[in-house]
Parts: structure tokens; sequence; C-alpha cells
């Protein structure tokens, strides 16, 4: 079984940047540039607080989908790579949650 992953998602995310913003959902929510993909990316974040709040399972999920997808759109959107978020991740996974939170502020 492979696996899906986030890259496989921004790759999809890519190839639909150029694509028509008539038939793409994508381009057109591109096109339409970082404050409009801002607010979709916070208002399926909202809703899968309520659905975590709630403990529907199933609706969880499907919102945690809209919020990864959004959060790729928004970070194409603002000429952020992927790649540039997850060596981010990967460093601060180096050590400790609390440590890494420690030296972010100092």
């Amino acid at each position: 079984m492979t696996t899906f992953g986030l890259s496989d998602l921004d790759s999809i995310i890519s190839e639909r940047s150029a694509a028509d913003a008539s038939t793409s959902y994508t381009k057109s929510l591109l096109d339409s540039g970082v404050e409009r993909a801002a607010k979709k990316f916070g208002e399926e974040a909202f809703e899968m607080v309520i659905a975590a709040i709630q403990g529907d399972k199933a609706a969880l999920a499907a919102e945690a989908a809209d919020v990864l997808f959004h959060f790729l759109v928004l970070l194409r959107a603002s000429e952020v790579p992927l790649v540039d978020v997850m060596a981010v991740l990967g460093g601060r996974t180096a050590q400790s949650g609390l440590a890494e939170k420690a030296a972010r502020k100092s």
C-alpha cells in the first residue's frame, strides 16, 4: 500500500496551479491571493476545532484534510515552499519541545 503524504498533495497543488481558474478551485484560490487563501485556511481550521470539540471523528478527519489542503495552498500563495516548513520542523524535533520553545524566547 502506498502512503499518500503532504508532499504528494503539494505536488497536486503545484500541478493545479498551472490550470485554468475556470476549471480549478485550487487555481482560482491561488489567483485570489494570500488574503483569500488565509481566510479559507482559518475557516477550515475553525471547522476542524468544532469537529474535535464535538467528538465527531469522521468530521474531524474530513476537516483535517481540508486544513492540510488549505495550509498548502496558503504556503504556495505566500511563496513559502513546503520543504522550508519541513526544515524548520525537522530542526525543532531535534530537541525536546520545551527546550525548543525556550530557545525561541531568547
